[in-house]
């Protein structure tokens, strides 16, 4: 499967999700999708990424978009993560990488001197009609929620 290109429709998916349901993207039609595909749950960097979503969600929302994280971690896993740093969105689990080849987000990386097989932070921006209109990939965790509001201002029009 061919990633998801600029201003080309991001073909529908479904995957399981914390709250025990399962969601597809066009459950979405008609807002924004911010998705963002991360390494792991309860590190350092993740962390703090979840956590600059969560302290600007109500951003987000004034934009009308939704929020999803994405990681390999187990759906219970993504519970307890969600639960300890009060997230107001869902985080997706895709176990069977799925998701992450869609929007080929698995890279070799260096990881204390050894070459292995992860998720490159990466975030996708979904307009109301479900195109591809902007993505952030080796995202730096310090600027990028600023970076994700500002393009979300441009794609809405809306400088709220």
């Amino acid at each position: 499967m061919t990633p998801p290109s600029i201003g080309i429709p991001v073909p529908d998916f479904e995957a399981l999700s914390t709250g025990d349901k399962s969601v597809k993207l066009s459950d979405y039609s008609g807002k924004c999708v911010v998705l963002y595909f991360y390494p792991k749950d309860n590190t350092p960097g993740c962390t703090q990424e979840g956590c600059g979503f969560r302290d600007n969600i109500d951003k987000f929302t004034r934009f009308n978009a939704i929020v999803l994280g994405v990681s390999r971690d187990t759906v219970r896993v993504h519970e307890g993560f969600k639960s300890k740093q009060a997230f107001p969105f869902d985080l997706l689990s895709d176990q069977d990488e799925a998701l992450c080849r869609q929007f080929d987000v698995i890279k070799m990386k260096k990881m204390y001197g050894k070459e292995v097989r992860g998720i490159e932070r990466s975030t996708f921006l979904i307009d109301p009609q479900g195109l591809l209109v902007r993505e952030w990939r080796k995202v730096k965790v310090k600027t990028h929620i600023e970076e994700v509001l500002q393009a979300l201002a441009e794609v809405t029009g809306n400088q709220s």
